[in-house]
């Protein structure tokens, strides 16, 4: 049962739509970005990143100032900061989003690089606030985007975890209403050889991620039950790796709620597939008749 009507009613008003809005959501590998940015490329799509608002709206004075917390632990640098002779700043781009990942951290040994896990919680719940923040700015951007840079159409490229930090099978979710009334939500549908994928590339460069609260508690809870270790005797590397395979079967249902109730799937080897905007156009349109009742 859909939740809320599709803002296009069919392919072929998609197709002849002037202004085209969608937000694609799925598992962090699958294209996203890659997508969002051949349509930018094009030169007539905005191109609204969910994670670089986050990382500079949101969350970049704090990540500012961690930078500046480990600077100041070296004599010079000190000296420098407390004078102001010198300026730190995060240099987060759509393609480089390392400042804001490297702030989330991971929890465990802080000999390892670790934080301890009241810290991790913290920054997991900024991250969550601001995430909710960004998206929620997203029918704001819809707006500017049209009304001061002239982009007749808009390209929402979401975090991995937005599937976390909403309630997709509730019809009154607020951050769902607004995204749906305002953009095609299209997910991106990877199958059992594109999480093996992803869980090998994760395992070669285990990365900072956000957790829905509770899984986390859970997460690591039975992990340093599992290994009988305390807080600070956590392998920082191996917590993420272990939980990563976890988090994404978490995560899948999530997904396919929201597309079952406020959007369209498309498959990620249909996305892979894609070469201009034109085919984007017409794998979006084959998606919505594909959804009609």
């Amino acid at each position: 049962m859909r939740f809320s009507p599709l803002i296009y009613s069919s392919g072929a008003e998609w197709q002849a739509s002037a202004q085209k809005r969608v937000l694609l959501f799925g598992m962090s590998g699958l294209g996203k970005t890659h997508v969002a940015a051949m349509l930018r490329g094009a030169g007539d799509w905005f191109h609204y990143s969910v994670d670089y608002r986050i990382g500079t709206r949101y969350m970049g004075e704090l990540i500012a100032d961690n930078f500046k917390r480990e600077a100041m632990k070296v004599p010079l640098l000190r000296e420098l900061l407390r004078s102001d002779s010198v300026y730190i700043a995060s240099n987060i781009t759509f393609d480089n989003l390392a400042p804001l990942s490297t702030y989330l951290g991971k929890p465990g040994d802080p000999a390892k690089g670790g934080l301890a896990f009241a810290e991790y919680r913290k920054r997991q719940d900024e991250h969550r606030a601001a995430e909710i923040a960004a998206l929620l700015d997203t029918p704001r951007f819809v707006a500017r985007s049209g009304d001061i840079y002239g982009y007749p159409h808009f390209v929402c490229d979401s975090g991995g975890s937005i599937c976390e930090v909403v309630a997709p099978e509730d019809r009154a979710d607020p951050v769902m209403q607004a995204l749906a009334a305002n953009l095609l939500m299209v997910w991106i549908e990877g199958g059992p050889a594109h999480t093996a994928e992803l869980v090998r590339r994760f395992d070669r460069a285990p990365k900072p991620m956000y957790y829905q609260p509770d899984f986390l508690t859970a997460a690591w809870d039975d992990y340093r039950r599992d290994h009988g270790l305390a807080e600070d005797a956590v392998d920082p590397d191996a917590f993420v790796r272990w939980t990563y395979a976890r988090a994404l079967a978490h995560r899948q249902p999530r997904y396919a709620v929201m597309a079952r109730h406020w959007g369209v799937t498309v498959t990620a080897d249909e996305v892979a597939a894609l070469r201009d905007p034109a085919g984007f156009d017409d794998l979006i349109a084959r998606a919505i008749d594909r959804a009609a009742p």
